[in-house]
């Protein structure tokens, strides 16, 4: 992931230099020998995409279509952009039944991010679908299973290396490579209008499902825990928290926090940590069937060093009702 900073005119130099070494250590961290290569996408706003991390979570909000663009360390050379898309359906909400998120039985989600970093540009999409069992009143257990392709290009004339004659470097070097692979994952959960616990696994055929140039070594599992809690304090305010979770053999562990205040269903304020990396303020606010979020995220000290902001849009369209805190239609905001 890459870094551009600088004002001036000596900050040019700097930039580009500062911009080869990300780009450096991109590759070194890709192309090291029994490595995975395997990218890890932040989000500030993780408590949003929740069905993306677990596909038993599809649904949970309902049907809704969403949209997210994430520019990390701006204006840092070769820094990584994510743009994300997705759409999930609730086909009990097409009938217009009350009470859909509790009484319904299944649920479908489509979702498509691009991620660009350093010399690799990765298009991945996931096809997920969801089923739930109603186990009390106001309780579900879901499960759920996804599909996930990727297709993963590697523009070799961003590539460069202190090590002269690397076999396995050299072999990219002023060309491109492209990638696909397919593989699954799988997740189960239990949701209330006020609380939800979930695992998910990814990665359940560890990348060996591929065609292409093989740059990517196998991917391991990665194990992600998800739960979040809302309270109600009156009839205009609400708390809510939300925690994520991952572990996997290659990289460290990953621990996101955050809270968020809700005022009278109509806007929020929150702060989040992402544990060793970043704190986040964010803001958002609610419009009828829309819901607006941003978050301005910040590197903590010892995140390698580079402190340029990160900003991260989302917008929210919810089909069939309003996208509220205190709805008939049961859970909609997180």
């Amino acid at each position: 992931m890459g870094p551009h900073l600088g004002p001036n005119h000596t900050s040019t130099f700097y930039s580009g230099l500062m911009g080869r070494l990300l780009a450096l250590a991109i590759v070194l961290l890709g192309f090291t020998e029994n490595a995975s290569a395997q990218t890890r996408k932040y989000f500030g706003q993780f408590n949003q995409l929740q069905s993306y991390f677990n596909p038993a979570l599809t649904g949970y909000e309902g049907s809704v279509v969403r949209g997210l663009v994430r520019n990390q360390w701006a204006g840092f050379e070769g820094a990584p952009q994510t743009y994300f898309i997705s759409a999930e359906l609730d086909p009990m909400e097409i009938n217009n039944v009350q009470d859909a998120s509790l009484l319904g039985n299944t649920a479908i989600g489509m979702h498509l991010i691009q991620d660009n970093f350093g010399p690799f540009r990765q298009t991945e999409m996931l096809l997920s679908y969801g089923a739930r069992v109603r186990i009390t009143r106001t309780t579900n257990l879901r499960l759920g299973v996804a599909a996930n392709y990727s297709n993963v290009r590697l523009d070799g004339n961003s590539l460069t290396t202190e090590q002269s004659n690397d076999p396995t470097i050299n072999a990219f070097v002023n060309q491109f490579a492209t990638m696909q692979i397919l593989d699954f994952n799988a997740g189960l959960a239990i949701t209330h209008e006020n609380y939800y616990f979930s695992y998910g696994l990814q990665n359940a055929s560890r990348g060996r499902l591929y065609r292409g140039d093989a740059f990517l070594n196998d991917r391991p599992f990665v194990s992600v825990v998800q739960t979040g809690f809302r309270q109600y304090l009156n009839d205009n305010i609400s708390i809510f928290s939300n925690i994520l979770y991952r572990i996997q053999n290659d990289l460290p562990y990953n621990l996101d926090l955050n809270v968020k205040v809700m005022a009278m269903d109509k806007f929020w304020l929150g702060v989040g940590h992402r544990v060793n990396y970043a704190n986040s303020y964010q803001v958002g606010f609610l419009m009828s069937n829309l819901r607006f979020g941003y978050a301005y995220e910040v590197p903590v000290s010892r995140s390698y060093l580079i402190p340029n902001p990160t900003h991260e849009f989302m917008v929210s369209f919810f089909i069939f009702k309003k996208g509220g805190v205190n709805s008939d239609a049961g859970t909609l905001i997180w």
